[in-house]
């Protein structure tokens, strides 16, 4: 086997179809599911897909590196449920795997986010790249959250974009910035980060004026302003929570 797709899961019953039929031309697809609720494994199952059920417990690389380990291809590509791979990238991503002569052991994809039938084109998340396809043995996922996979040996970044559907409304997208600052602040404190006045006020204004401006998420309009405003909050929750994961150290003692 070539290539393997692995996907993690949570209640994805909206999403899970689109993505497994997108990825139809992988050898194998593995969904690691955190005991979701809904129909989502059933629906995998239907479609193909191998299903193992283990949960998350606020680790995202440990998630990703099981799915690593169940994988039996030499190449693995990692989707989220509410990704998909189009066809221009399928052809791309298959002419890589499949060539004897590529010398490279893991490539960037460039992901495009589509908010509410926007396309995002600027800003933070308008110019993403992220390490998502490379060699099983090429190296493990780090981080609890906004994890990376850490391979040894040359990248490239592939022309055509993952399409990613996030949020299918403000209220997901505010519930989402949520859950995630929380383990981002969860992650700081591992990482002995410091949340400070300055973090908490300064950064996410900054991060506003970073993403709406010098990103150009001004050129995505009322979308773009609206990401970058919640991407600014994100911010602002991430190093509040830690202030008080710090407090909560301090008086402890």
């Amino acid at each position: 086997m070539n290539l393997t797709c692995v996907i993690l899961t949570k209640n994805e019953e909206e999403n899970i179809s689109e993505c497994i039929k997108s990825v139809y031309f992988c050898d194998e697809v593995i969904i690691i599911d955190d005991y979701s609720t809904d129909k989502t494994t059933e629906i995998a199952r239907k479609l193909g897909a191998r299903v193992y059920k283990r949960s998350l417990n606020d680790d995202f690389a440990s998630q990703r590196n099981f799915g690593l380990a169940k994988a039996t291809s030499k190449w693995a590509l990692f989707l989220d449920a509410d990704e998909r791979i189009a066809v221009a990238l399928r052809d791309e991503i298959i002419q890589m795997v499949n060539n004897p002569l590529i010398t490279y052991e893991g490539f960037f994809l460039k992901r495009k986010d589509v908010v509410w039938g926007k396309e995002i084109n600027q800003g933070e998340v308008g110019r993403v790249k992220l390490l998502r396809l490379a060699k099983k043995s090429s190296g493990k996922w780090r981080r609890r959250v906004h994890e990376i996979w850490q391979i040894k040996g040359k990248t490239k970044a592939l022309v055509n974009p993952i399409l990613h559907y996030p949020h299918s409304n403000l209220r997901e997208f505010i519930k989402d910035i949520n859950y995630f600052s929380t383990l981002h602040s969860s992650a700081n404190r591992q990482e002995r980060k410091n949340a400070s006045l300055a973090k908490i006020v300064i950064w996410p204004l900054g991060k506003f004026v970073y993403n709406w401006i010098f990103k150009l998420g001004f050129r995505d309009k009322t979308a773009g302003f609206v990401t970058a405003g919640v991407m600014s909050f994100h911010s602002f929750l991430a190093w509040s929570k830690l202030w008080f994961l710090q407090r909560k150290d301090f008086t402890s003692v």
